[in-house]
């Protein structure tokens, strides 16, 4: 059973920094990549970023291109999404997922999803 636990979240300033982290356990053999997708209330879950699992590709939402980076030093350590710059409207539940397809900006791609993490960013 894969297991994904987030962390990292919190209540901060429009214009401060995040770090998120994913840390992974159980059968990840052969994943292809890991995401961070985030919900805010009264709205739908979206996708943020992504990472293969080599962490040699990565791929980001329109919203958060240059304000955040998705990382992973190698497989066996957490993913992480640094999120710079942050504004209210960032404010939601962040998730961390992982896939087993190529498809990785597809919501429906992803197996497994961690319990999230609340980021609150004040005005």
């Amino acid at each position: 059973q894969v297991r994904l636990v987030e962390s990292g979240g919190g209540l901060v300033q429009a214009g401060d920094s995040l770090r998120l982290s994913c840390a992974t356990s159980g059968g990840t053999f052969s994943a292809y990549g890991m995401a961070w997708f985030r919900q805010a209330p009264g709205k739908e879950r979206e996708f943020v970023a992504a990472i293969t699992w080599s962490g040699g590709s990565t791929y980001y939402a329109d919203s958060v291109k240059g304000r955040c980076t998705i990382s992973r030093d190698n497989a066996k350590n957490p993913v992480y999404l640094q999120m710079n710059s942050l504004k209210p409207e960032d404010t939601a539940v962040y998730y961390c997922a992982i896939s087993w397809s190529t498809r990785l900006l597809l919501e429906r791609s992803y197996t497994y999803w961690g319990q999230g993490t609340q980021v609150t960013v004040s005005s």
